[in-house]
Order: structure tokens, then sequence, then C-alpha cells
């Protein structure tokens, strides 16, 4: 069997640098991932949220010798500057912009070799690169084709989320390594440590199958009569949906009065095993 090795440019993504004797402290009291243990060269995934628990910004942090890059959504990243700044108040970190490109490595074929980092999120996605040309043989694809890979493997992405509309759970950080419960205070901590604590999550992002079209987002998905949620994004006959998880176990379930099938991820079963 040959093996593939895909190359895509994440138009959708930019960098941010910190630096200075504080940016360790400064960002672990922020974001729901640790940042006291970040090392040279490790990546991490995590999240900015509201004083309420929801999320604001999705970010990956990239430990580097004299501080850490964030990389963020494109389209967000002056709100994401000036948010940081607000609170970095007396704290001696220097936040700025970084022009470097930032792309991805996904398919059969691997490790890519030095300068790529292994998504933190879930093996299968592959790899992360900052500044980063395409390996040779690596076949050039297009955004769209790498988010319906991660669709595919059920991993949600920014426009299932959104801004201020979801809690992180719902949408899986805590199963894709994005949230630390260990490490203590940071915005928005209260709920959803809350949240995992009492288990009362009722609603987590999963992928549906269905023929043709995918839905729109915003469609109703039905079990019975029940709303059992919505669609939130979808290509290729899959979609992923924010789901009521005790309406649809054994439901037959619709959307535009077509059948639907919930799609499992092995990696989601295994977590909440």
């Amino acid at each position: 069997m040959v093996q593939t090795l895909n190359y895509a440019r994440l138009h959708s993504r930019a960098l941010i640098a910190l630096g200075g004797p504080d940016w360790r402290d400064f960002l672990h009291n922020l974001i729901s991932q640790n940042v006291e243990t970040l090392a040279a060269g490790e990546i991490r995934f995590g999240a900015l949220l509201t004083p309420q628990g929801k999320v604001l910004y999705d970010l990956f942090l990239i430990g580097r010798e004299d501080g850490c890059w964030l990389d963020v959504a494109a389209a967000q990243r002056d709100v994401i500057l000036q948010r940081l700044m607000i609170y970095r108040l007396r704290a001696k970190v220097t936040i700025e912009p970084v022009e470097a490109e930032v792309a991805v490595l996904f398919g059969e074929a691997g490790p890519p070799g030095q300068g790529w980092l292994a998504d933190p999120r879930l093996a299968d996605l592959g790899w992360r690169g900052y500044g980063q040309a395409a390996p040779q043989g690596a076949t050039a694809r297009d955004e769209a084709e790498y988010a319906a890979f991660a669709r595919s493997l059920g991993v949600p992405g920014p426009a299932d989320w959104g801004i201020e509309q979801t809690y992180p759970i719902e949408a899986n950080f805590d199963l894709l390594n994005g949230i630390d419960f260990k490490k203590g205070c940071f915005v928005g901590q209260e709920t959803t440590s809350r949240m995992k604590r009492r288990g009362t999550v009722k609603t987590r992002f999963l992928p549906i199958s269905v023929e043709g079209e995918p839905p729109a987002p915003g469609a109703e998905v039905l079990a019975g009569e029940l709303r059992a949620g919505q669609v939130l994004s979808g290509a290729d006959g899959l979609a992923m949906a924010s789901l009521r998880l005790d309406r649809i176990e054994g439901a037959d379930l619709t959307v535009d009065d077509r059948p639907v099938q919930v799609v499992r991820p092995d990696w989601f079963e295994r977590a909440l095993a």
C-alpha cells in the first residue's frame, strides 16, 4: 500500500509571540491549558474562555526558548492581541504578532522530520508546522480538504464552536487534551470544573452521516418529534452536530426529513469509557 502525506497551508490561522520574564505566569492564569510545564519545542491545545466558561478563542501553545507562540484564528488575532494587552496590567510580558505561515501535514505517512509537531489533540490528525516548507513528495491540499479530514475523525473546529456560544466540554476539549483540570485557576475555570465534576454534560459534538448534500448549519436534528440537537458544519455526506446525549441513544434521527446516523469515533468512546 502506498502511503501518502498531505500538506495544507492554514490561511485561517496566525501567530502571536509572548515573551518577557512574566510570560509564563501571565498566560498560565488565563487559559485552560497548563503553561507552567510547557517545554521548548512542545505543543499543547487549549482555549481562552469567558468568565462564564464559554469558548472565546481556541489556541495552540508552542513552547520556545524565549517564550511561546500562540497559534490562533487569523480573523481574531488583532482582537486576541488587544484582550491580552488588557489582561497584562503590570506584568512584564511582550505580546506581538508573528508573520510565519501555519501549515499541517496529514495522511498515512510519517513522522515527517524535524520542526513538525504532533497534533496534541489526536495523533491521527498529523502534525502542525510554523514557517515550515512542504516536505519533498508531500501532496498539496487546500484547507477545506484538511477540515474535511478532521471532521472524518470526529474532531470539531472553530466553525463548530463559534465565539461565546459553547462550553469547551460540549466541544470535547476535555477529551482532546484541551483542558488541564489539575492546573488550578484560569478564566472560566469554575464553570468548567463544575460541569466535569458533576457529570452534567448533556450535550456533545459528534459527527452525523447523511446521504446527499449536508444539512445547513443550524438545521435541527430530531429524535421523533423531540429536538435532539443542531447541525454545525458539514460537507460530503458528513456533518458535525451538537447533540443531546440523552435523546440520541437508540433513536431514529432525522434532519430536514432525511435519516441521519451518529458516528461515534473510537477516541470518543475510549475517552468516555
